[in-house]
C-alpha cells in the first residue's frame, strides 16, 4: 500500500486510519476565501451529504488576492464566490471576521472571534488549514494561513474556558467544551483521512470553480481546478486504499472515553 512518508510526500508505509464521523457539527475556519475549497470541500461535500451541519468562517474578505482588482472590489467579490462555492457543497452559513487580509495577527483578538463563534455554533469538530511553516510537499505556508489555523486551534480549547475571555458571556455566550478534535488540511505529516471518492470530489471541484473570478486573477499562477483537485485527491486516496481522498492531521482536544490511566 502507498501511504505519505516522512519527507510529507508520498511513499511505502502504513495505511492512515479514516478521520472519525460520529459528529454533527463542524466549523471550517479559514484566513482567505477559496482556501477551504483546496481540497477540505470534497469532505465537506461528504459530510453534508451525510447530513452534517457545516458552517464556514472566514477570517478575511480576500481583498488582497487579485493584485488586477483594488480591495475594495476584490473583497465583495471574493465574498461572494465564496458563498457560491459553499452552497456547492451544502453549506448555508458563511460568516467573515474582517481582519485585514495578508496582515492577519495570531494573537487574543482572534482566538476571541473564533472563540465567539464557537460558542455560537457549538461544533463538535473544528477544521482548518495548517498553522505550520512548511505544508504538503514542502510548499512554505502563507503568513495569514500560519495565523488562522493556530488560533483555531487554541480557540477549540479557549472555548470551554469561562475565565478566557469572560466577557463573551454579556454577550449570552456560555463556554462551549464540546469540541473533540482539530484537524487541519495540507499537513505535511498528515494522520488521517476522508475517503472522496466520487460525488464528493465532484463537488468539491464545482466549489473550487465558483472562484472563477480569483483564479482568472492569478493569471500565469493560475490552474484548473479540476486537473489541479483530481491530482491532489489522487495523490492522497493509496495513503486509505481509496481512488480519492483529503488528508488532516488531526489533534485530540480532550480524551474518547475514560483516559488511559483508567482503563
Amino acid at each position: 500500500m502507498t501511504t505519505v512518508d516522512d519527507a510529507g510526500g508520498f511513499g511505502a508505509g502504513t495505511a492512515l486510519p479514516l478521520l472519525p464521523e460520529d459528529w454533527e457539527r463542524c466549523l471550517a475556519v479559514a484566513a482567505h476565501p477559496d482556501d477551504i475549497e483546496y481540497g477540505t470541500a470534497s469532505a465537506v461535500a461528504r459530510w453534508t451529504a451525510q447530513g452534517k451541519r457545516i458552517t464556514y468562517l472566514l477570517a478575511t474578505r480576500g481583498e488582497a488576492g487579485i493584485d488586477g482588482l483594488h480591495p475594495d472590489r476584490a473583497g465583495p467579490l471574493r465574498e461572494a464566490e465564496e458563498r457560491a462555492g459553499a452552497r456547492e457543497v451544502g453549506v448555508e452559513t458563511v460568516e467573515f471576521l474582517d481582519h485585514r487580509d495578508g496582515a492577519v495577527e495570531y494573537g487574543p483578538a482572534l482566538r476571541r472571534d473564533i472563540v465567539r463563534a464557537i460558542r455560537r455554533h457549538r461544533p463538535e469538530v473544528v477544521v482548518s488549514g495548517t498553522y505550520t511553516v512548511r505544508m504538503v510537499g514542502g510548499v512554505t505556508n502563507q503568513a495569514d494561513h500560519r495565523a488562522v489555523g493556530l488560533a483555531a486551534l487554541d480557540a477549540a480549547r479557549d472555548a470551554g474556558n469561562r475565565w478566557i475571555f469572560p466577557e463573551l458571556a454579556d454577550e449570552g455566550l456560555e463556554p462551549w467544551g464540546g469540541v473533540r478534535f482539530v484537524c487541519f488540511a495540507g499537513a505535511e505529516r498528515p494522520t488521517h483521512g476522508v475517503d472522496v471518492s466520487g460525488e464528493p470530489l465532484e463537488r468539491g471541484i464545482a466549489s473550487l470553480e465558483a472562484h472563477a473570478e480569483y483564479t482568472k486573477g492569478l493569471g500565469a499562477q493560475g490552474f484548473e481546478p479540476r486537473l489541479f483537485l483530481t491530482w491532489a485527491a489522487r495523490q492522497g486516496g493509496p495513503a486509505l486504499g481509496v481512488e480519492a481522498a483529503v488528508l488532516f492531521d488531526m489533534h485530540w482536544i480532550a480524551f474518547e472515553g475514560p483516559p488511559p490511566w483508567e482503563q
